[in-house]
């Protein structure tokens, strides 16, 4: 094994065919290893003496693709002072392009302190340090046959999301191998891809991909796992747990075939990534990389306590965005997977903590009674109190805005954190869409009738233009949803006034108690017949409501078969058939609510009157887009009412912004009251015939030869929708 100089970037592992560049920044490290491991696990120390810039590095000759690696970083055991440098903890490389393994539970290993191993037994020198418990970085081969691959960039107005997870949607799919099942391969079977393709939906969101810890102490504990993935150990590989193929490289072969395959069918392919914290979680937590590198770097600290961690994400930690280094990190791993895995967009979870850069210092003062001396005079003692507040001229949103390559691809962002003021929904910058739960929960309220009027539906309906259009944003900026993975899937938001989260251990404490939903009438199941339809029409509602709004339209996936997870709205820690894995038996038993959704997208995407870049703005003077009333008389915005009655007309000819073939022209009557109400239609379509296509009391669309006349009342059942066209 000949080692040289090598070189400080890129950083992580680069092999060039010969051997392989090593790259590692630790600002205030005093020494660094770097550690190889053999087929048996069997560990050979480098020392690195080459350091520019903070960053270690060196280069070994012969090594090369599948060789399992990991760091050992020396320097001070000082967690006042923010560090927790501990040599006998191996370290996962955060540039590492492949991990191989899960961390092993051995919590009486991490938690101890250098001193306190020293002072006991001395692990470091008996070899019982945490080795054998953490995964290892592997060192891959980045070349792959793209062929024409590339990143489909499919125009927002056009695109339908539709959310899952990668284990959990072929994990039960009787027509996929049973070694594919929940892995990435499985993922891109013919099987999988033919069905999305027959939905017709063009992206599909994973959720996070990232490798992961899934086995935290607290939830082992339970006999629980984390499922979601939202507990991130590396940001450029992919999660090993998910491959068919292997896990010393292959996975990210195994991967890229995936998404190559969704790109042949059309599917664009987006990432929900977790860039705001990392599997480590607090300082009490074990040690697995971050924190071990570099703490006072990665991390936002307390300034008065810098033992612990300020926490904008409720999940322990909060990376240090407004530090260079961990900048870049992001960046280049955004980069990465764009470049080199061809993926079409993100979804950035707690988006707002990425752009939390504007430090403010103020100071807290108390009164104390000076015990030293006789004065009677008080001393004022300081506390220094360090605000970290969202900026949306944050670097973060800088960078991106002006690369060329991020700044072509779908951003989305979950516009919320836990921080102070961490709700900014409608306050992202350009390029970015954001998820809409002001949507959301104006679709559920006006669906039970508990909205508090018809002007917040209507402005959801359209695009949410309070939020977007003076910014001089277009309706896509709104990612429209009516249930996401964290939550209530369809099935449960119509079938469940409460959550029932019993399963995850926590007393039924954890997950929202605000999810604007209702049981119609029974909690849970019922074989109750008025119940039953009355549910399904629900899901017929909500899902018109969806595809027919101006935005981007998400479906949870599942949604469209009627899955449930039996009314736990948190199922973050249920990897199982119960609660998170499809059932795919569901597609018979609900084979009608499948066909109905399929066809709502097919006319969306047929009319483009309903996905377009352009608002479709109720409050202009345009006579021929319009909101009227039962009686069939024009609404103005400041007299819509809160009945939960209320009449669209959309027409194409009235935009002239866009040339579309042919005047499409559509009414939608809505009735979320529970009585049956009669609508008149517009004195401006007299002479006029008009096809109903959508009733949502039936279970299917309707023959286009149902005619209404202008001049007939127009019966809308209790809690339906009806969609006329001409």
């Amino acid at each position: 094994m000949k080692i040289s100089t090598g070189k400080p970037n890129p950083l992580g592992a680069t092999w060039d065919q010969q051997g392989t560049n090593f790259a590692l920044f630790s600002a205030n490290a005093t020494k660094v290893e770097l550690c190889l491991f053999d087929e048996k696990d069997q560990e050979t120390r480098i020392k690195l003496v080459d350091k520019e810039n903070h960053v270690w590095y060196c280069y070994v000759l012969g090594v090369k693709p599948g060789q399992k690696y990991g760091f050992r970083v020396y320097g001070p055991y000082e967690p006042q002072k923010g560090y927790y440098f501990n040599h006998n903890k191996l370290l996962i490389d955060p540039y590492a392009k492949a991990i191989a393994g899960d961390v092993i539970n051995g919590q009486e290993l991490f938690n101890h302190s250098l001193e306190d191993q020293t002072k006991t037994t001395n692990l470091y020198y008996l070899g019982l340090d945490n080795a054998h418990l953490i995964p290892k970085s592997v060192v891959i081969d980045d070349s792959f046959d793209w062929g024409n691959d590339q990143v489909l960039q499919t125009p927002w107005p056009e695109t339908i999301i539709y959310e899952t997870h990668v284990k959990g949607f072929t994990k039960l799919h009787p027509d996929i191998p049973k070694n594919l099942r929940g892995t990435y391969a499985g993922l891109a079977h013919p099987t999988t891809i033919s069905y999305l393709k027959s939905l017709g939906i063009t992206a599909i969101e994973l959720l996070p991909i990232h490798h992961i810890f899934p086995s935290p102490q607290f939830l082992l504990e339970k006999g629980l796992t984390d499922y979601w993935g939202y507990r991130t150990l590396g940001f450029f590989a992919p999660y090993a747990g998910y491959s068919s193929s292997g896990i010393l490289g292959q996975q990210v072969t195994e991967f890229k075939e995936m998404v190559k395959s969704f790109h042949e069918a059309g599917i664009e392919v987006i990432l929900d990534v977790v860039y705001n914290h990392s599997a480590e979680g607090n300082p009490a937590e074990p040690t697995l990389f971050l924190r071990g590198i570099d703490n006072t770097t990665y991390y936002v600290l307390d300034e008065n306590k810098k033992s612990e961690y300020l926490d904008f994400t409720g999940c322990g930690n909060s990376l240090n965005v407004s530090h260079s280094q961990v900048l870049k990190l992001i960046i280049d791993s955004l980069r990465y997977w764009v470049t080199e895995m061809h993926i079409d967009g993100f979804r950035f979870d707690l988006a707002p903590t990425l752009a939390r850069e504007s430090l403010s210092s103020e100071y807290q003062f108390q009164i104390t009674s000076n015990q030293d001396k006789k004065e009677s005079n008080s001393q004022i003692l300081s506390k220094k109190i360090t605000k970290i507040k969202y900026d949306a001229g944050a670097a973060f949103f800088d960078i991106i805005y002006q690369d060329p390559i991020l700044s072509k691809v779908k951003l989305i962002a979950e516009a919320w954190d836990l921080g102070e003021e961490g709700y900014q929904v409608g306050n992202f910058p350009f390029l970015w869409s954001e998820w809409n739960d002001k949507y959301r929960d104006s679709m559920r309220n006006f669906w039970r009738t508990k909205q508090s009027n018809n002007q917040e539906f209507l402005r959801r309906f359209f695009g949410s233009p309070d939020l977007y259009k003076k910014q001089g944003k277009r309706p896509y900026t709104s990612i429209n949803f009516i249930t996401c993975h964290d939550g209530f899937t369809l099935n449960d938001l119509v079938s469940y006034n409460n959550k029932h989260n019993d399963f995850n251990g926590e007393s039924n404490r954890d997950g929202s108690d605000y999810n604007h939903s209702w049981n119609c009438g029974v909690e849970g199941t019922t074989d109750d017949p008025n119940i039953l339809a009355l549910r399904e029409r629900q899901k017929r509602n909500l899902l018109a409501s969806l595809f027919l709004s101006q935005g981007v339209p998400m479906l949870l996936g599942g949604d469209e078969m009627g899955r449930t997870q039996k009314g736990n709205n948190n199922t973050y820690c249920q990897d199982n058939a119960e609660f998170s894995w499809f059932n795919w038996d569901l597609i018979q038993q609900n084979n009608s609510l499948l066909e109905f959704t399929k066809k709502l997208i097919k006319l969306r995407k047929q009319y483009p009157i309903f996905c377009h870049n352009n608002w479709l703005d109720y409050n202009d003077n345009n006579q021929n887009i319009l909101c009227f009333n039962r009686d069939g008389n024009k609404v103005e915005k400041e007299k819509i009412n809160s009945d939960y009655l209320l009449g669209v007309w959309l027409n194409s000819a009235a935009i002239n912004q866009i040339n579309f073939n042919n005047n499409e022209n559509f009414i939608l009557l809505f009735n979320g009251h529970w009585e049956d109400c009669s609508f008149i239609l517009p004195s401006e379509l007299k002479d006029q015939s008009l096809n109903l296509i959508i009733d949502t009391c039936k279970i299917d669309f309707l023959p286009q030869e149902t005619v209404y006349e202008a001049s007939e009342f127009v019966l809308v059942k209790a809690r339906s929708m009806i969609v006329l066209f001409f």
